[in-house]
């Protein structure tokens, strides 16, 4: 078909907060008569949307490429979640144009029948207190694997606080017995990071997501040095140099937030190179469902998503057709866009 115009774009509420403190926010991306929808997006990222939306008015829907410069050149200093959530909404809206699941049209030759999922739930620390039935519940659920927090805890000295997190570390191997990845959600300093790489010694850990802040890229190439598994991207900006991040770096993972970066257009490139690096993708799951798209297309690349335990049941309820796991797995996308339509608006 003939290549239609995006005629407007806009950002529908459809109801109070979530747990995560998301703002319930759905961009809408209209053309031809039909509608694209991503969401939910935060308030803050709702008016960014606001404000860059009107410059898509007028580009085509399927030029997705030509899209990005587009949005960028309005504000160059807007949000990349507002790129991101008007590139999935285009998606959404051609998949809806032409009869197909955005999957197949980043690769109309799949091969998978089934997404597969790791479970996450970054309440349950291991650095605090004891959670065995938390841990034995999750595990029982067939995820590829898990992910647990491993936040810092104040210590007498950074030594100490080293010890305490290798020795929870220890404990969750006695329970999981097998692969499980910690995220310290930004809670580290380097010169803990750098004490916890002498004593690590834990061949479970699948890798250790984004310890610190901001990118320390120096950092985390000592870590990865040293034989840490270390897994970096969620924070992953739509302008930053992946190759630079990739050579010093060397990461375990990429686990890229597929809006954050900037959209599935983006998160189709950086799966490219990553693949090329041999490094594989596993999309953070606040992103999760153009997440499972971009694992049903190219799932030599990427090897699971992320489902956050926790929360995700929740953000589900927002949809008209809910995205449920069964065994930890999700059935490869068949119906026509990415599925994000919400259930009701107002």
């Amino acid at each position: 078909m003939t290549d239609p115009l995006i005629d407007k774009v806009e950002t529908v509420p459809v109801g109070g907060e979530t747990e995560t403190g998301d703002d319930t926010v759905f961009v809408a991306v209209h053309g031809a008569g039909q509608t694209g929808w991503y969401g939910p997006v935060s308030r803050p990222v709702g008016r960014a949307v606001e404000t860059i939306g009107p410059v898509a008015v007028g580009a085509a829907v399927f030029d997705h490429s030509g899209l990005r410069p587009r949005l960028r050149a309005a504000s160059p200093g807007v949000s990349d979640w507002a790129v991101g959530a008007i590139d999935c909404a285009a998606w959404d809206l051609h998949g809806h144009l032409v009869g197909k699941p955005v999957a197949d049209l980043l690769v109309p030759q799949r091969r998978t029948k089934a997404v597969p999922a790791y479970a996450s739930w970054l309440r349950l620390d291991l650095s605090g207190p004891a959670s065995h039935g938390a841990l034995t519940q999750v595990l029982d659920e067939g995820w590829a694997f898990t992910k647990w927090g491993l936040r810092r805890r104040p210590g007498t000295s950074v030594a100490a606080e080293a010890r305490g997190l290798i020795e929870a570390l220890a404990r969750a191997a006695s329970v999981i017995d097998g692969p499980f990845a910690v995220d310290a959600v930004g809670t580290w300093s380097p010169q803990l990071a750098a004490a916890v790489a002498i004593l690590l010694d834990q061949p479970h850990i699948t890798w250790l997501e984004d310890p610190l802040p901001e990118h320390y890229l120096r950092v985390y190439s000592q870590l990865a040095a040293a034989g840490v598994p270390v897994a970096v991207g969620e924070r992953l900006r739509l302008d930053e140099d992946l190759g630079t991040l990739l050579d010093l770096v060397r990461p375990t993972a990429l686990t890229i937030d597929v809006v954050g970066c900037g959209g599935l257009t983006r998160a189709v490139e950086i799966t490219a190179v990553g693949h090329e690096a041999g490094i594989p993708v596993y999309p953070h799951g606040r992103s999760m469902v153009p997440g499972i798209h971009l694992a049903a297309a190219f799932p030599d690349a990427v090897r699971a998503v992320e489902y956050r335990r926790q929360w995700e049941p929740r953000r589900q309820l927002l949809y008209a057709e809910p995205w449920i796991p069964e065994n930890g797995r999700f059935p490869a996308p068949e119906a026509p866009g990415l599925g994000t339509q919400p259930r009701s608006t107002r």
